[in-house]
C-alpha cells in the first residue's frame, strides 16, 4: 500500500496517530502472537529468515504464567463460541 493511500485511509478513519505500514506487519506480527501461533508461523509470515528477528515482536507480550493456556481452556472458548440457536417452535398452519 503506498504511503499516500496509507495516510488518507487513516484520516478517513479518523486515526490521528502516525501510522506507517511498519506500524501495521508490527501489529500483525503481535495479533498473531497474542492469538497463540507460534513463533515459526509468525516468520513465515512476515517473511523473516532468522527467527531472532522475529523474536524482537515477543517483548510486548510478557504475560508471565498467564501466557500459557491449557488445551482445556481452548475446548471451553470453543464450546462457548458454537452454541447453537434455540430451537424454533413451530408455527400452526
Amino acid at each position: 500500500m503506498p504511503a499516500r493511500a496509507l495516510k488518507e485511509a487513516c484520516r478517513d478513519a479518523g486515526i490521528a496517530k502516525p501510522v506507517s505500514a511498519h506500524t501495521l506487519r508490527h501489529s500483525f506480527a503481535t495479533h498473531l502472537l497474542e492469538s497463540g501461533y507460534d513463533i515459526r508461523t509468525v516468520q513465515e509470515q512476515l517473511g523473516h529468515s532468522d527467527v531472532s528477528t522475529t523474536m524482537i515482536y515477543t517483548h510486548v507480550l510478557n504475560k508471565g504464567g498467564r501466557g500459557v493456556k491449557s488445551p482445556l481452556d481452548r475446548l471451553e472458548q470453543r464450546r462457548a463460541e458454537y452454541r447453537r440457536a434455540p430451537a424454533r417452535s413451530a408455527s400452526p398452519i
